[in-house]
Order: structure tokens, then sequence, then C-alpha cells
């Protein structure tokens, strides 16, 4: 990725994708969003195609790909519906954790069935006392036998209550960080329960809602690693996952500046075409450049990161954060663009408004990104 020129195999992997989602998702993105419709039937079809666990390792079922890879699918997935292409990337993020800090015997027993979306999976670290401050979670787990009791709740959880497998963060000792471990909760938990699906400003074509532990009896051979990692793994999800949703925040703005474009050729005001008004060519022009320098440094994080690079956190929290303030406000100006149509649910373009809105507050705020990248420069003295 040197000459940030893809691979004959990468433009199939996008093109694939992009062709998924123009005929499966894009049609049904806006009855989705007002039914709050969680179509698990098309994302099973999206894992038939290798998007259930697309940088899973193959021996479980897993596609093997990279980073890169999953940033040129989840973009293009957000063409069709950012929602739904948020939803899966969470889900792909949850899987790897498994397959990355999980044993063979919990790789073989989760990952099949992920792999294909048969079951899904939620990421639960949120709770509603420890949003941007993770580390100070109380979901506890004290151990009693072969099994943990886990007491707590976990907050804005995507897929909450249909999804089959939750890869929680719990306190199993004191200590902030070192104090929390990982652990992998069936839906068949006795203890476990949900709260009731949030109404939401975007975000609509999946639930969320709080996960419930009450005396939730959950095996020990369902940890992941020993005690004590469980904050490294999800910060390790984290990196991964913010690269995620920025590619699903410039699919997204891709789709509403395709949209603008398309609107501005057709719609005619003071005898032309708006298109030919060069006021709003260069407001185009502008939108397309940031949107191709978030995508680029996109890649960058991404390449970083599947080459285990020492900067690679630093540059994915960078990464989420320009792609996700970029996606927000191409999108936001492709509405304005449109006029007042572009207040009209039928058009798309204010559902991606909405949709990509979210984008800068999860998978850890912007502010959070700022202060990352923030903690790195005063560590190490302003040094280039």
């Amino acid at each position: 990725m040197t000459n940030f020129t893809l691979t004959d195999d990468q433009i199939a992997i996008r093109d694939m994708a992009r062709d998924f989602a123009a005929e499966k998702l894009a049609p049904n993105a806006v009855r989705w969003d007002e039914e709050k419709h969680f179509p698990v039937a098309e994302m099973r079809e999206a894992a038939a195609l290798g998007m259930g666990g697309v940088y899973i390792r193959e021996d479980v079922g897993g596609s093997g790909l990279s980073r890169l890879d999953a940033a040129l699918i989840f973009e293009a997935l957000a063409t069709g519906c950012p929602t739904v292409a948020a939803y899966i990337s969470i889900h792909n993020m949850a899987a790897w954790m498994i397959d990355r800090y999980g044993s063979d015997e919990q790789r073989r027993r989760f990952l099949p069935k992920l792999c294909t979306m048969e079951h899904l999976a939620s990421y639960c670290l949120t709770e509603p006392g420890a949003g941007s401050d993770a580390a100070a979670l109380k979901t506890r787990a004290v151990r009693e036998g072969d099994h943990y009791v886990v007491n707590g709740v976990k907050q804005f959880i995507s897929g909450a209550g249909v999804s089959d497998v939750y890869v929680t963060m719990v306190r199993t000792a004191e200590g902030g960080a070192s104090g929390v471990s990982t652990l992998v909760i069936e839906k068949n938990a006795p203890g476990l329960s949900f709260g009731a699906n949030e109404k939401k400003m975007g975000w609509n074509a999946h639930p969320t809602r709080q996960v419930i532990f009450e005396n939730c009896r959950v095996p020990v051979e369902n940890r992941l690693g020993p005690e004590g990692i469980g904050f490294k793994i999800a910060m390790a999800g984290l990196d991964g996952g913010r690269l995620n949703i920025g590619a699903c925040s410039i699919g997204g703005a891709q789709a509403a500046l395709d949209k603008a474009i398309a609107y501005m050729a057709d719609r005619k005001a003071f005898g032309q075409r708006l298109s030919d008004f060069q006021a709003l060519q260069f407001k185009l022009a502008d939108m397309a450049t940031e949107l191709e320098c978030a995508r680029t440094f996109l890649w960058r994080a991404a390449a970083n990161l599947d080459a285990g690079s020492p900067d690679a956190t630093r540059l994915c929290a960078m990464a989420k954060r320009i792609a996700t303030d970029t996606g927000f406000e191409v999108a936001n100006t492709a509405l304005q663009l449109h006029g007042g149509y572009g207040y009209l649910a039928d058009y798309g373009v204010e559902k991606i408004v909405r949709d990509l809105r979210v984008h800068q507050i999860l998978e850890g705020t912007n502010e959070i990104m700022r202060l990352i990248v923030a903690r790195g420069l005063v560590g190490r003295g302003n040094t280039p």
C-alpha cells in the first residue's frame, strides 16, 4: 500500500461489497429505518460472501483478509446503508477478539457460526456510568467454582436482545484497567436480560438496548485469556473498530455526495442547472477532496495496523476522528445542497446524516481520539 494503489484482488473485494450494497441494502434502507427492522437475513447473505468474518482466520470459516480489505468492504457496504454496515463491523470486531485471544477450543466453538452470521455478536464495554472512562467499569464477575457470577449493566449495546454472543468486559479485581477481564456470554445464560429498544436519532435498522446481568452465571471456560487482560483486549478490538466505523462514515458520505451530484444535475434554478453554478461546483470539489483525504489517511492507518506498527493505535485514533468528522460534514452539506428536499425522508440523505452523527461518539468519542493523540505527543516531547 505504499503507493496507495489497490491491487486487483482488493478492487474485486470492494466491487463485490458495493454491488451487494446496491442490490440488497440501498433499496431497503429508508424502509428499514422507518420500520426499525433489523435485516438479519440480508446480513447472512453478506456473510455468505465472506463479510461475517472478514479478518477472522480461515481455519474457523473466516475470510482471512486484512484490515485494509475490511476498510474497503465496510465503506462499500455503507454506501447502501451505514447502519447495517456499522452493525456488521461491530460483529466482526467482537468475533476478532475471540479469534485473537481465545483458545483453540473457544475459536472452534464460537467462530464458525459467527462467520456465517448464523449467530450474531455484540461488544459490551460501555456502562451507564462508564463511557469515555471505560476503565471505571463496575460490572463485576465473582468466581464461584467453575463459573463466574456476573452483576451489572452495559449500555448502548448494538444488537442486544438479538445477538447470540456478548463479548463483555467485567471487573474481576480492583485496580482500574488491570482488574478487567473478558467473558464471552451466551444469550441463554441464566440471569441475562435486556432493556427496552432505545429510541434513537439514527441507526434505527438495528436494536440498541441495555444488557443486564443479575447473578448471571457464566462458565469460567468462556473467559478470553487470563484474568486482568480484558482492558487490553477491549482496546485492541477498538483499534480495528475505529477504522471500521471511519470507513462506514466515508461510505455513507460518498453515497450522500453522489445523491447531491445527481440532484444538482437535474434541479434547475434561475434558468440553469444547479451543477452549472460555479460556487456550487466548488462546494462539490471541496467535499470530494476532503472525503478522499480522509479515505487515504484511513488506508494508511489500516496498513499500519496490519503491519503491527507501534504507531497503529495513534493512527487509528487520528483516522477515526478525521473520517467521522469529515463524513458527517460532507453528508450534512449534501443535505443542504438538496435544499428542502434533503430534509425529506424519500431522498435518503437525511437518514445518512442521522446515521453518521453517532459515529463521532461511539468507538471512543472524537474528543477521546484527540486525547489519545495528544498524550502521545506530550509523552514524546512533540517529536514528529
